[in-house]
């Protein structure tokens, strides 16, 4: 990735460490190589200890002078019964690296998403869905307002969708947890305070979030770009500096 920023605004950056969840693939990838690119050490979780360790080698031959900058742990936030132990635990061996403080929290963590048709939407689809989209990110709050510094240059940023505000078909657990996630946020930015709370809500954006068949996503994507002004779907690029705004100590508001 080239430099997403000019020198000017980069030199603006002190370095800091921070806690991407979500960062071994996709949008938070992208957000680990821009933090990179400014100096700060860089923290990846996922729920796979294998792309953890894919991520962190990309990342360090894209990076070499960054290898001490980088690492990573594996958190798995699908499963209800280990949830809350296990972003616990993430924390705690952050921290620990850390020598017991974090600058920032970031969370693009997801999963598949769960486009159901109304009359197939079971309790069982409803409260899965919301494990990785609502259920960890609150959990995660919890855990950073501990640990990162008690003071307004310190964020924690999550993820939501611009589904909450424009629905598509078969998209209302999708769209009924992102909208949840601008509420969150709201709560949050009172209940953390004085730590910065924001929320990304991006449109389509390119990633491997997508699990369906590249024809099929491709047939997706270019129905949508029938109604897009600039003609095509996001790329992680496009919106990783929509997080480093979030980041810096002068913003206060959600990005969309």
């Amino acid at each position: 990735m080239s430099a997403l920023l000019p020198d000017k605004i980069l030199k603006q950056t002190p370095q800091q460490l921070r806690l991407i969840i979500g960062g071994s693939s996709g949008i938070g990838y992208g957000v680990a190589e821009a933090c990179l690119e400014l100096g700060c050490t860089v923290i990846i979780s996922s729920a796979s200890a294998s792309r953890i360790a894919a991520s962190i080698s990309s990342l360090e031959e894209a990076y070499p002078s960054a290898r001490s900058r980088i690492s990573g742990y594996a958190c798995d936030l699908g499963n209800h019964e280990t949830l809350d132990s296990n972003i616990v635990s993430l924390f705690e061996k952050a921290v620990q690296e850390a020598d017991g403080q974090l600058d920032h929290a970031v969370y693009t963590a997801g999963d598949a998403l769960s486009i159901t048709p109304l009359e197939k939407t079971t309790l069982e689809k409803i409260q899965q869905a919301g494990m990785v989209r609502f259920n960890a990110p609150l959990i995660v709050a919890r855990e950073a307002a501990k640990y990162l510094e008690k003071s307004n240059t310190s964020s924690y940023t999550i993820t939501t969708g611009s589904v909450s505000e424009k629905p598509h078909q078969d998209w209302v657990i999708v769209g009924c947890y992102a909208g949840s996630n601008h509420t969150m946020a709201r709560g949050l930015a009172l209940d953390m305070k004085p730590i910065r709370v924001n929320a990304v809500s991006p449109g389509a954006v390119d990633t491997t979030l997508w699990k369906m068949p590249d024809q099929e996503k491709q047939e997706a994507f270019r129905k949508w770009e029938t109604k897009m002004a600039i003609g095509r779907v996001g790329q992680v690029e496009d919106v990783a500096e929509a997080y480093l705004y979030c980041m810096k100590s002068e913003s206060n508001g959600k990005c969309y």
